[in-house]
């Protein structure tokens, strides 16, 4: 084990509080700070449709792999960005999606978000072996120094363990000379925070036809639509019969999208949706179809050539992944009705030698 030099948290100073209410899961009783007296603790505050949360997410089930035998208690703290967010069914099936086999506190009325003071997704807590708050962390990054504060607090407690080198990064864009540029800022779709450029803006009362303004009025930082569509706190929903339109002017590497199969919690919940028609979302860049060179994880492509992505449940969907940084224009055509939107966001981080 290297130094262990890792800028910790003065314990003097913060004591960790005890976590708040809230159903838990992948473990059979609830867990208290009593219960985990003497062990270390790492927090990880997330959101399962959040891409920063997901891009941290495999360094966070490898240092449980790591360090579980060593005295490590990985706890995820699930505080909803979205409602449908609250749903168990949800959090579960992107536990199962994303191998995590650590315990996670469903924290639907943010009790223990607000309790360590967090203020962002993902924010990572190091709880020592005493009870004091050792190190913590907002955003992506740091993994490295992170895994060198988890070794530190757990050396702590047991100053003759021996731990295994630090992680070599596990993505191309986490390694030294990775260059991040500046992206378009995170999009929200409904109008409590929304980015919506029509002149129209938002009715909250009932669906509006909207058009599409011409190509030299659409600007960032703002999406677009053409068709019929529903507003609401969160979410913009098409309500329309054949095809509603999304513009979306933006610069970045990759673009995601927090889609769901309707913008109703009980229609999700049931998994209501009309006969015969696919939820399906297509998805076009400077006009036409996504190549394999720049689609993104979610996409799917039809006999015609066509790329799409199926919204089977609300998740955030990976559009697009271009070899490089540059500045482009998105379409997508929902094809169903009640499909809502949620947010977009952007990715930013491309090695050298891409």
């Amino acid at each position: 084990m290297g130094s262990m030099d890792t800028n910790l948290v003065d314990p003097r100073m913060v004591r960790a509080p005890e976590f708040g209410p809230g159903e838990w899961l992948n473990v059979e009783q609830p867990l208290t700070r009593e219960r985990l007296r003497g062990h270390t603790i790492l927090l990880d505050f997330w959101d399962y449709t959040c891409i920063n949360c997901i891009r941290t997410l495999p360094y966070v089930t490898s240092w449980h792999e790591r360090y579980a035998p060593y005295g490590l208690v990985t706890i995820g703290v699930h505080s909803p960005e979205f409602r449908f967010g609250r749903a168990r069914a949800q959090v579960e099936a992107a536990i199962e999606e994303y191998g995590i086999r650590y315990p996670v506190l469903l924290d639907n009325e943010y009790q223990t978000w607000d309790r360590f003071a967090t203020r962002a997704w993902p924010t990572k807590v190091l709880i020592d072996a005493a009870g004091y708050v050792r190190y913590r962390v907002e955003g992506e990054g740091h993994y490295a120094r992170t895994e060198e504060a988890i070794q530190a607090a757990l050396h702590l407690h047991n100053p003759e363990a021996s731990f295994p080198p630090i992680m070599d990064p596990l993505r191309p864009e986490d390694e030294p000379g990775a260059v991040c540029y500046r992206t378009t800022p995170e999009l929200y779709a409904g109008y409590e925070r929304g980015s919506l450029g029509n002149r129209q803006g938002y009715a909250a009362q009932g669906p509006i036809v909207y058009e599409l303004p011409r190509a030299a009025q659409r600007v960032e930082p703002f999406f677009y639509a053409g068709g019929i569509w529903r507003a609401g706190p969160e979410s913009f929903a098409f309500a329309g019969q054949e095809a509603g339109r999304i513009l979306l002017p933006y610069h970045a590497v990759g673009v995601n999208a927090v889609l769901s199969p309707s913008a109703d919690p009980v229609e999700v919940a049931l998994h209501l949706r009309p006969q015969g028609v696919e939820p399906r979302v297509e998805v076009f860049q400077d006009g036409a179809p996504l190549t394999p060179e720049n689609a993104g994880a979610g996409i799917l492509y039809d006999d015609g050539g066509i790329s799409y992505v199926l919204v089977e449940r609300p998740q955030m969907v990976e559009l697009v992944r271009n070899p490089g940084f540059g500045h482009h224009e998105l379409e997508l055509i929902f094809r169903a009705n009640g499909l809502a939107l949620y947010a977009f966001t952007f990715t930013s981080c491309v090695t050298e030698s891409r």
